[in-house]
């Protein structure tokens, strides 16, 4: 039995929504009981105690849609590349790297990525995966790192015809084969979906393969109108709009998320909510990408379920949260707007995500819930309850401020120590594998 208390609970639960002096009752993967610091601790005089030191206890963050791939890019500068649109961005940076992203590049990745997932309070991440070099077991190293580490993870990989048929089939196999995995190993820990990149990259040909490889395991995760490249292609060679082209082949649904979703039109967006399609947004990766602004204002408006995702710009949901509302109000020229949205996308919409994959409800504390809980080192000067906690964490905390980080009720990350992970070690195998990694891109060595 672990204890995490003496600090402010925020809940997320409307039935118990905060409690000033509060602590949470793990008894091993699960919540068991929620309720203040003096009752719990005479209630369970034995179970070990964490001390939250009166700081804020609240549920792990989810992150919708990141790259773990993108783990070793952190300073990297690719000699000659200088995108000025965003397939420049694609072709000249993303890809160049996952065309060079070896098995022992993508664990190195998967590595950074969770490790600085867990600094930041990230307990659950949908990731989207590119290693063209080595497509076979790619999926099976991350979920080998995710274990090691305790991240919990929903993993795919994403299919494209951009370096050729045999690499194409191989993504899907190796999606086909990871979701077979996950589907008996039934682990919820580790979820699968079946990952595709944007649809200019993909054709009404390998949909099919997609869609029948997939077998309705699992729902899809794709790129859709993230540029206009997607509508352009859409329009161009398939005489209708992206969305549309997911409708004719069959990829749409309740468990399909759709990422970034940035040059969509009310039609559109009137099939995504009919066929209860799931849409992330990713406003920093847009902003940095130069790609525009989602109408995810619009979509909420419609009824769409619009979850947060970083798109590996950052690993921080607070960093998501903050410019995902300053974009909006830009856009709109309106500085009323934004703030509901953002904070329901992030605290409810994505837990709502989550338990399309996830058995146990996330992003929540309370009894039945799942083990996944996080101490943010914050101390307020004004009045904090659940009544103002979004704004306090808009204007006043981002992920650093994490200090504790507990995921399936083990203890990953304690007053900024990392319990049990060989950091040290972990970061100078990484090290080596991106120097590997950018002396293949650059021809030289580091």
């Amino acid at each position: 039995m672990l204890m995490l208390g003496n600090g402010m609970v925020l809940t997320r639960d409307p039935e118990n929504p905060f409690l000033r002096d509060g602590a949470v009752v793990m008894d091993g993967d699960t919540i068991r009981e929620v309720g203040d610091s003096g009752t719990m601790r005479k209630k369970y005089p034995d179970a070990e105690f964490v001390d939250a030191k009166g700081q804020v206890i609240m549920p792990g963050f989810i992150n919708a849609h990141t790259h773990i791939y993108s783990g070793l890019a952190r300073g990297l500068s690719i000699e000659g590349n200088n995108p000025t649109n965003f397939f420049e961005v694609l072709d000249g940076t993303w890809w160049a790297i996952d065309r060079k992203l070896t098995l022992d590049g993508t664990r190195a990745s998967a590595y950074a990525t969770i490790l600085d997932c867990i600094r930041d309070g990230v307990t659950t991440i949908f990731d989207h995966h590119a290693s063209f070099c080595e497509i076979p077991g790619s999926l099976f190293a991350i979920r080998d790192v995710a274990k090691e580490l305790g991240m919990r993870a929903c993993l795919c990989y994403e299919v494209s015809e951009r370096d050729g048929e045999e690499k194409c089939d191989q993504a899907i196999r190796e999606n086909a084969e990871f979701a077979r995995w996950a589907a008996k190993e039934d682990d919820d820990m580790i979820r699968a979906m079946f990952g595709g990149h944007a649809l200019f990259t993909i054709s009404d040909r390998t949909f099919r393969k997609m869609v029948e490889a997939n077998d309705g395991l699992t729902g899809f995760h794709i790129h859709v109108s993230e540029g206009m490249n997607d509508v352009w292609d859409s329009l161009r060679n398939y005489g209708c709009r992206p969305v549309e082209r997911l409708l004719d082949n069959d990829i749409l649904g309740p468990r399909t998320l759709l990422g970034h979703c940035i040059h969509v039109n009310g039609a559109e967006m009137d099939i995504i909510r009919e066929t209860g399609t799931m849409v992330v947004n990713n406003p920093e990766s847009n902003m940095g990408n130069a790609v525009g602004c989602a109408p995810v204002l619009q979509m909420m408006k419609k009824g769409i379920l619009v979850g947060m995702g970083t798109d590996a710009y950052t690993h921080d949901m607070l960093e998501s949260l903050k410019v995902f509302l300053i974009i909006q109000r830009h856009n709109a020229g309106l500085p009323n707007v934004g703030f509901g949205e953002g904070t329901k996308m992030l605290f409810e919409n994505n837990r709502i995500i989550a338990s399309k994959y996830f058995k146990k409800p996330l992003g929540i504390l309370k009894p039945g819930a799942a083990a996944d809980v996080i101490v943010m080192d914050y101390r307020p000067f004004t009045p904090f309850s659940d009544a103002n906690a979004d704004g306090h964490m808009l204007f006043g905390m981002m992920g650093k401020n994490c200090r504790t980080t507990i995921i399936n009720g083990r203890v990953l990350y304690k007053d900024r120590e990392f319990v049990n992970i060989d950091e040290d070690k972990i970061n100078n195998w990484t090290m080596e594998q991106a120097k590997k990694l950018w002396g293949s891109l650059n021809r030289r060595t580091y």
